[in-house]
């Protein structure tokens, strides 16, 4: 088989740790060059990963070498520039969350992937996670009835990232658009993906750069940006078309014990994630059962499953309707915070 051809774009920790490992293990792909505005980072990733060529802008990139597809790594900000310029070349695309800065910028990316006709596929980890493909399996089937309730939450006491995260005009938010993406978009798949229709949220920002001892923090490559204007932590309900509504709640910073979880609601079972338990009734009583399941790394399950659309042109399991859906969710839950009253998407 002809080795898929893969342009990588931006050189940060999420490419380096997640991303790129994944494809050096593979004897189907190739990655062929890298770039990064800060072209020494990238000639520094493609000597660590084996990679030929290295580029300070993507533009470059797609100019000099002959890829099929590009991974997209860099900040919120720059989503909507690489994709579109990567469109209108004519290259498969994988994005990763959130899909913009905003849902301006995300449109703007859809009119030019539709225009150009090739794959967008999110790049939204937790959707390829073991327990959430079979919990959706069970969905899907009917076993948990209609799903009518959800909640919930990815909850960090004290877990702000530095660099980058914490400039707005680069990442679009806090932890809303960083770490809510994650869990409202793991449930709202789970959920069955019904329409958004309103939001009423909230933000807080009263903790701010803490200087809390004993706790580590993940640091971006671009660490030397020193802008810090976003939430620190957010809760609200989000309202569906079906009748349906999802509880939330995120934090970067918030002084309660940490959370990190999924639980939806039947009308014939109800389940949860970490750990997986399904929560319904046998012989006429309650049962509580815990699924075992193999663990993966959803990083590798989702390139996986992006190669494979590439090759086959099946549709993706995160296609841009939902980047786009979800984009429209995170935006409304900063404008009902903003003006403070319930907003319709």
């Amino acid at each position: 088989m002809e080795k898929l051809r893969i342009g990588i774009i931006g050189a940060g920790n999420i490419a380096q740790n997640a991303h790129l490992p994944v494809y050096k293990e593979r004897d189907d792909v190739q990655v062929v060059a890298i770039a990064d505005w800060n072209l020494e980072r990238a000639q520094q990733a493609a000597g660590k990963f084996g990679i030929s060529k290295a580029y300070s802008c993507v533009e470059d990139l797609l100019a000099a070498e002959q890829v099929d597809a590009v991974d997209i790594c860099v900040w919120n900000r720059s989503h909507s520039e690489v994709a579109i310029a990567a469109a209108r070349a004519g290259k498969h695309i994988l994005c990763e969350k959130p899909m913009a800065l905003n849902v301006e910028h995300a449109l703007r990316m859809k009119e030019e992937v539709e225009k150009a006709g090739v794959l967008f596929m999110m790049a939204v980890p937790n959707r390829y996670r073991s327990d959430v493909t079979l919990l959706k399996d069970m969905v899907d089937s009917g076993k948990l009835g209609e799903i009518y309730y959800a909640k919930t939450a990815m909850v960090r006491r004290r877990g702000t990232p530095l660099g980058w995260f914490t400039d707005t005009a680069k990442s679009g938010g806090g932890p809303v658009i960083d770490i809510g993406v994650h869990c409202i978009d793991r449930t709202w798949y789970l959920m069955g993906r019904p329409r958004p229709t309103r939001v009423s949220a909230m933000t807080s920002s009263r903790i701010g750069n803490y200087q809390t001892k004993g706790v580590s923090r993940w640091v971006a490559l671009d660490s030397d940006v020193t802008a810090f204007d976003t939430e620190d932590s957010a809760a609200g309900v989000i309202h569906f078309e079906n009748g349906a509504c999802m509880l939330f709640e995120v934090s970067w910073a918030l002084n309660c014990k940490p959370q990190d979880y999924t639980q939806i609601c039947g009308t014939l079972a109800g389940a949860e994630l970490d750990p997986l338990t399904v929560y319904g009734e046998d012989m006429g009583y309650l049962t509580d059962n815990k699924l075992t399941v193999q663990d993966v790394n959803p990083f590798a399950v989702e390139i996986d499953h992006f190669i494979d659309c590439v090759r086959t042109g099946k549709a993706p399991r995160s296609p841009l309707e939902d980047g786009l859906t979800v984009q429209k969710m995170l935006e409304g839950i900063y404008t009902s915070a903003r003006l403070g009253k319930e907003v319709e998407l």
